[in-house]
């Protein structure tokens, strides 16, 4: 199969996208953007500039990826999942004078393996969230998150740990050496 990018999608010339990606409706990816193959970008999905998306990624409708985030292989990204690349944002200098692209300070976000982000989700800045992990819809990510593990709420909290396949790991199994039955 080949690539396919609907012809309302808006990709900046120099962006790189790989072989059997879909990119859908209304989606815009900026300048400098790199995605794996076998990827699939919903309708209204925004890429901003330099953003890294790996292999086999799954973002859903209305996802905004900001620079300074890298979603490494096999992501799942629920729809209208934020990403955010800045801890003090600001309109403005502390003179009133616009900020340009110089005086932004770009926070960097890492989404690990195999990791799935609930639906309504916010990831603010400069945390990573280890492979395997579950966010919980609706959860704001303001710590990084550890590998496998489940977290929910507003601060997102861990709540317990998952195996690959996204089943609830029984209290005081070890995720790193599960061996989940599921396939």
């Amino acid at each position: 199969m080949a690539t396919y990018i609907h012809p309302t999608a808006d990709v900046a010339a120099d962006a790189q996208i790989g072989e059997d990606t879909k990119v859908w409706h209304l989606v815009q990816i900026r300048p400098g953007v790199k995605i794996g193959s076998e990827c699939i970008l919903g309708r209204g999905v925004y890429v901003d500039a330099h953003a890294e998306i790996g292999n086999r990624v799954k973002i859903q409708n209305y996802v905004s990826v900001y620079e300074g985030v890298i979603i490494e292989d096999g992501v799942f990204v629920g729809p209208n999942a934020v990403f955010t690349n800045d801890k003090i944002p600001r309109a403005v200098n502390p003179d009133g004078s616009l900020k340009s692209p110089t005086d932004w300070k770009i926070s960097y976000t890492r989404v690990g393996a195999g990791a799935a982000l609930g639906a309504n989700c916010t990831i603010v800045c400069g945390v990573t969230i280890g492979k395997w992990a579950m966010v919980g819809a609706g959860s704001v990510v303001t710590k990084d998150v550890p590998d496998y593990a489940l977290v929910v709420g507003n601060p997102a909290h861990v709540i317990g740990y998952v195996c690959k396949c996204g089943e609830r790991l029984p209290e005081g199994v070890d995720p790193a050496t599960y061996v989940c039955d599921h396939k």
